[in-house]
């Protein structure tokens, strides 16, 4: 290794959703099981949500002051650019405080300043790309970058070809190692074990268009009394979609913001109902689970469509648009849970899909380039 010690030192940049905080993470404690000694350093955008989780995990973060462009309120950009060399200058003192061997960028604006910075003082780096649709932030780092691993395949539409590793993202560790069964997952959320089970996740944020279609169907919900329905909703969503259920017939339906055990939420599941962040769907496909994807039309590129027709090309996974969702979600829903035929296909054609491992190859690329 580099610097003046032999101790390895790795930079960890980018965040803004759980869906680049978890990755992030997965990297870092797979190079910390490994080599006890390394030293890592996060950074971060500050007010977003890598500011709490990341030290909730145990690690050291620096925020920078950056923002996203507002493509809407073009003037708005002028306070975007000064926080963009505000950013630019902290980023440029974070690197020689620290003196990285190596960089890893996961995207999100974070990313963009502090892995420029790396590039420009030869600081070799690794981009993670989640999505099957490149971000902004890694195509701008990819010329430079010694590595770019990725989860789809078609990926060199936005990467140079030779630097391209085939890894998939890493997920969370504890959700591919639940020891519950089935029955016991649903019995811990106080349901009935032998009843057929979906589970509603909109995301680390919730999904309002997801959340607002559950609560147009409760009544329909309610018939189905053979079926029962994990909702998790999201903090900003909890008071209204609680008071909808209280209202409502629906004693089939649990509710609650968050899950803190999601290992168990999935292990429970039968069909799953998501958005098609790149995180959810690396979990679905390691853990085999059928499931009802409705995309946010709120990201840049319309990346989660992409995300969502890469599986609904391999029938591993249905599809909704976010704007039929209202008058469609509750009832395709329904029927397909009671379609054990259907389930089970797309179970099985989207484990295929799975790419096992990917923390451990991540960090082996770290670690050689490191060298």
């Amino acid at each position: 290794m580099s610097g003046k010690t032999n101790q390895l030192k790795v930079l960890i940049s980018g965040g803004g959703t759980g869906g680049h905080i978890f990755p992030a993470l997965s990297i870092a404690n797979e190079i910390k099981r490994r080599m006890p000694q390394a030293q890592i350093l996060f950074v971060g955008a500050e007010g977003r949500m890598e500011m709490e989780r990341v030290p909730a995990a145990g690690y050291e973060i620096k925020g920078l002051p950056v923002r996203g462009f507002d493509r809407k309120h073009l003037l708005r950009n002028v306070k975007v650019l000064m926080d963009l060399r505000r950013s630019m200058k902290l980023a440029k003192q974070i690197l020689k405080d620290f003196m990285p061997n190596v960089a890893v960028g996961v995207g999100g604006y974070a990313s963009g300043p502090m892995l420029k910075e790396c590039q420009k003082a030869g600081i070799p780096t690794l981009l993670q790309e989640q999505n099957s649709y490149a971000g902004v932030t890694n195509k701008l780092l990819a010329k430079k970058a010694q590595s770019i691993c990725v989860a789809y395949e078609g990926m060199e539409r936005f990467f140079p070809a030779e630097k391209i590793v085939m890894t998939g993202n890493p997920v969370r560790r504890n959700l591919l190692e639940c020891e519950a069964t089935v029955e016991e997952s649903r019995q811990s959320f106080g349901l009935d074990p032998a009843k057929r089970t979906i589970l509603i996740i909109g995301g680390s944020l919730g999904a309002r268009t997801i959340n607002d279609s559950i609560i147009a169907g409760l009544d329909e919900i309610a018939k189905h009394d053979d079926v029962q329905v994990i909702w998790q909703t999201g903090k900003i969503y909890d008071d209204r979609c609680r008071e909808a259920l209280e209202a409502s017939q629906a004693a089939n339906v649990k509710q609650m913001p968050f899950i803190s055990n999601m290992d168990k939420a999935y292990r429970a599941a039968d069909l799953v109902i998501s958005r098609a962040g790149a995180s959810s769907i690396s979990e679905l496909q390691l853990l085999g689970k059928a499931s009802i994807l409705v995309p946010s039309p709120n990201v840049a590129e319309d990346h989660q469509t992409k995300n969502a027709m890469a599986l609904v090309n391999r029938n591993a996974a249905l599809m909704i648009p976010d704007a039929d969702a209202g008058t469609k979600l509750v009832n395709v829903m329904l029927n397909t849970i009671g379609e054990t035929a259907v389930i089970e296909k797309l179970s099985t054609n989207v484990e295929k899909m799975a790419l096992r491992n990917s923390a451990e190859v991540i960090v082996d690329k770290v670690l050689q380039i490191a060298r």
